[in-house]
């Protein structure tokens, strides 16, 4: 199917949807922490028909984005644990059998991966998800990739032993995985890296050079997604980044961050001229549903600051932990906000 044109201040979501009860355990999901490495205990399926109920939730998570109106559609990562934990166990020279621990972004201690030899990709991990989502829509689709610092970050680290070089073992996989999934169809790719807001003076360090390997040679649309956590876990959120403006200055075409929960001072959009922002009109913290006019105020705030060229409403990140109905409620309300602020731009 080939994508159709996109509209000014076109809506896309940041990359996770709900998931159905049918499929996973939701009460372990939301009292839970974000895994890091396999939780298979999640999962309702057994492992024999796991694949096929995972493309029917595909399916559903799709359809519902289509019927609200997005305009650049995700898989609702639905066949994920996390947005983190499924890449480990496809690669070689990372124990997840027997974790090891690192420190989240709130200070606990978590289990992670462990890096044991050289980090290789043996094969494609998401060349077939990405084809089974664009046979299922005609809009452009994004697909969502740990990023090489978050994976870094996330990792005890017992083969490299030394960060920088560690996040460009996990730049290359990641590079070559960015490839395969294009070449199946992908029109946006993003990297999420929430940890280059938690650890600012070593993303200052290596994470642009990590984003740009990452990155090398990936043609059309590249995001690059950070935030401050997950509104079902993260209740209190700073107003400003201690990491953004320096991403400036890598490869990226599009930096997606959230806004509305954090109450963000629009004020830091002016630092990144050159890119595309994806920006977070939907507080997931908040039970009610945004009216469109509340969504449309805050694409005018950004928008004192970013032509609407350079400017994708989304939701902030995190939208698997919302209930189903109010998922897709909000998603109206940001097609309902964004068609608003079009029409008074087409005047």
């Amino acid at each position: 199917m080939k994508p159709t044109v996109l509209p000014s201040l076109a809506t896309t979501v940041v990359g996770s949807f709900p998931q159905p009860e049918w499929l996973v355990d939701r009460a372990a999901l939301l009292s839970g922490g974000v895994p890091r490495v396999p939780r298979p205990t999640l999962w309702r399926m057994p492992d024999e028909l796991r694949e096929l109920a995972q493309d029917d939730a595909v399916r559903l998570a799709v359809r519902d984005l289509e019927r609200a109106g997005v305009d650049i559609v995700s898989d609702g990562e639905v066949r994920r644990e996390s947005y983190f934990s499924w890449l480990a166990p496809a690669l070689t020279g990372l124990d997840v059998e027997k974790p090891g621990t690192a420190m989240s972004r709130v200070g606990r201690p978590t289990p992670v991966p462990r890096a044991v030899g050289p980090i290789t990709r043996p094969k494609p991990v998401l060349a077939r998800h990405t084809a089974f989502l664009r046979a299922e829509t005609d809009r452009p689709i994004k697909i969502t990739i740990p990023g090489p610092f978050t994976l870094t970050a996330l990792t005890q680290d017992e083969h490299y032993r030394d960060a920088p070089s560690l996040a460009m073992a996990y730049a290359a996989v990641v590079n070559e995985e960015l490839r395969d999934i294009k070449a199946a169809g992908a029109d946006f790719v993003q990297l999420d890296e929430p940890y280059l807001q938690a650890w600012p003076d070593r993303a200052r360090e290596y994470g642009v050079a990590a984003i740009d390997r990452a990155l090398e040679g990936i043609a059309g649309p590249t995001v690059v997604h950070l935030c401050f956590g997950y509104a079902h876990t993260v209740r209190e959120k700073p107003s400003g980044y201690s990491y953004l403006p320096e991403l400036e200055r890598c490869r990226a075409t599009h930096i997606s961050i959230e806004a509305a929960q954090p109450r963000l001072d629009c004020a830091i959009l002016s630092a990144l001229p050159s890119k595309t922002i994806v920006f977070g009109v939907l507080d997931l913290g908040d039970p009610k549903v945004e009216t469109a006019e509340v969504v449309a105020n805050r694409i005018r705030a950004a928008l004192a600051h970013v032509p609407p060229e350079r400017l994708v409403p989304a939701p902030d990140c995190g939208m698997k932990y919302l209930p189903r109905e109010r998922a897709v409620a909000k998603l109206e309300a940001l097609v309902a906000g964004a068609r608003l602020v079009r029409d008074d731009l087409s005047r």
